[in-house]
């Protein structure tokens, strides 16, 4: 895991976030989501530079359109959101929860 991944993780783990119970590396279909709620059909996903590139973004939107298919709602952050601003990040993911 990325330090940014480590720090998220050490917040939602064991059910810290609104009691929801959170898996990491958790296979869906042919992907890997990084976090993923089961209960609520959320994943999450850590950003790190390589998802800026017109290839990385074009990959990102195709998956996600594949897992809203799927009745899956996926949240981006950026590594730097997560280490720079993880409050503002556990809160956008609570009101959206």
């Amino acid at each position: 895991m990325t330090d940014a991944e480590k720090l998220l993780w050490s917040r939602i783990r064991g059910k810290q976030l609104n009691g929801l119970q959170f898996y990491r590396q958790k296979i869906i279909g042919n992907t890997i989501a990084d976090f993923y709620c089961p209960k609520t059909r959320l994943v999450i996903e850590i950003d790190g530079g390589q998802h800026y590139s017109a290839e990385g973004k074009e990959k990102d939107r195709l998956r996600d359109e594949k897992m809203a298919r799927a009745g899956i709602t996926v949240f981006r952050f950026s590594d730097r959101e997560v280490l720079e601003d993880l409050e503002s990040v556990l809160g956008k993911l609570w009101t959206g929860l």
